[in-house]
């Protein structure tokens, strides 16, 4: 006999929501930054490492607060942001070697 679990609704539309911000390589580039720092960072360094512009980061770190992957505090003129949750770095890190894996048997360009 199989039993079928009924997925609620609101949850699966939430973590969509989630795949989606994560669908964006700069916005995972930010967060696996984030995560191999020693502290909390500063807009314009995460910008100048990435090689980004400022309000390009400064946007895409905006999303990631939106969905608590990451916070902020300030300290006078500079905002200083870490991560709110690394373990959602762990279902990335779980992508990335299914791609390293499959790599070889999809074509590149899948979209």
């Amino acid at each position: 006999m199989v039993i079928i679990m009924r997925l609620n609704t609101s949850l699966v539309n939430e973590a969509a929501k989630i795949y989606k911000v994560l669908s964006n390589s700069r916005r995972i580039s930010i967060l696996f930054f984030l995560r191999n720092s020693s502290k909390e960072v500063d807009v314009s360094t995460i910008a100048t490492t990435l090689e980004l512009a400022q309000p390009v980061v400064s946007k895409q770190l905006g999303i990631l607060e939106k969905y608590n992957l990451v916070k902020h505090h300030k300290h006078g003129t500079h905002v200083f942001y870490f991560l709110n949750d690394p373990d959602v770095l762990s279902m990335i890190d779980a992508m990335i070697e299914h791609v390293e894996h499959t790599a070889k048997e999809h074509p590149s360009n899948l979209y």
